[in-house]
């Protein structure tokens, strides 16, 4: 249980004017709670009154992992068999807290918790989109998340090394990913940050191809994206290698990327608009005659959620500020030759910007 957080929480829904805020998303719970699940259709919510004390919502069975996360506040459990939006109507009722403004997050809250929450009130109330507090709060990331974010970074880097020393001719998409996995599992790695992309030959040309039994060849690029959770935190890594050979194209497009790479880099400066950061990459690439061949913004933000605040594309202007950490990942598609993408995690603080990713990222030539 993160108290500073949840003070911060309950000033800002007083300066709203809100009663409580309504948080059910997966990232904002952890950030807010320690607790992460994935609860499937069942309701676990975290519910921060602008006065008072929080409360869990969640299934009885999920008790348990609750309190051992460190939630020192009161749990309201329930059975397969109850209706958790009259637990909730009862509890806030009992406590006077109000329910004519609540703060929800608007991309995450369903039509039907919607319509359960307006329920709670005999009248009309309002749902108010509260998310933005929740992103602003969660962008600015202390010195124990770097540490955390780190260690996610090397084990997305171990995963790159696992995979790529799995090379072989005739070794296929999925079964290359089953080894990155396997391993990772053996260092204690439950979850992935998102399904990992193992991509070989014209398949890397689609920047999130679907990975299947495609086989890797003489003169094919293979490319790795992949990143883990590490006690909540997120790693992304992208690292494209070729297979026995390249050509003079291929060649040429690996090193347009990487030099794209680095003067994103280079670029992330304090005060810098994250768009300016977009616009290095992508003017390096259009120079090269590139441009219509990368087609997505330069980055994102990266925490407990693997894409999160903010978003580096070429028209934010929001600027760079100590304590964020997101990602640099340029690629070019080209259909029929293949793709490279090359994306590392940074965290930028007052003496600059640091790759937490360290796998080599120059051409390597697997023979």
């Amino acid at each position: 249980m993160n108290v500073s957080r949840i003070q911060h929480i309950q000033t800002a829904l007083k300066s709203q004017n809100l009663d409580f805020g309504f948080i059910q998303g997966k990232s904002n719970l952890f950030y807010l709670t320690g607790f992460r699940c994935e609860p499937h259709e069942r309701l676990v919510a975290l519910i921060i009154p602008a006065d008072g004390a929080p409360v869990v919502i969640a299934p009885n069975m999920e008790l348990n992992l609750i309190k051992e996360v460190g939630w020192q506040s009161e749990i309201i459990g329930y059975s397969d068999t109850d209706n958790p939006w009259s637990l909730i109507h009862t509890y806030l009722k009992s406590n006077q807290i109000g329910t004519e403004r609540i703060g929800i997050e608007a991309s995450i809250l369903t039509y039907q918790r919607a319509l359960a929450l307006q329920e709670l009130e005999e009248q009309n109330n309002e749902l108010i989109d509260f998310e933005e507090v929740l992103l602003q709060t969660r962008l600015i990331k202390s010195q124990e998340e770097r540490a955390i974010l780190q260690e996610a970074a090397k084990l997305a880097d171990f995963g790159v090394e696992v995979g790529v020393q799995a090379i072989k001719k005739g070794a296929t998409e999925l079964a290359l990913i089953a080894t990155i996995e396997y391993e990772l599992k053996q260092k204690g790695i439950r979850e992935m940050s998102f399904d990992t992309l193992v991509l070989t030959g014209a398949n890397s040309a689609n920047p999130h191809g679907k990975p299947g039994l495609n086989a890797v060849q003489p003169g094919d690029f293979v490319l790795f994206d992949l990143g883990v959770v590490y006690e909540g935190y997120c790693s992304d890594i992208t690292r494209t290698v070729a297979f026995q050979s390249v050509s003079e194209k291929q060649h040429e497009i690996y090193e347009t990327v990487l030099s794209a790479q680095l003067a994103a880099i280079e670029a992330s400066k304090i005060g810098n608009t994250l768009g300016s950061i977009d616009q290095a990459a992508r003017t390096t690439i259009e120079e090269k005659g590139y441009g219509s061949y990368f087609p997505h913004r330069i980055g994102h933000g990266l925490g407990t959620d693997v894409h999160e605040w903010p978003s580096l594309n070429a028209t934010n202007s929001m600027l760079l500020k100590p304590g964020m950490c997101y990602t640099i990942e340029p690629g070019i598609y080209v259909p029929n030759i293949g793709g490279v993408r090359i994306e590392d995690d940074m965290f930028i603080d007052q003496t600059g910007p640091t790759c937490l990713t360290q796998f080599p990222k120059e051409l390597q030539i697997i023979k």
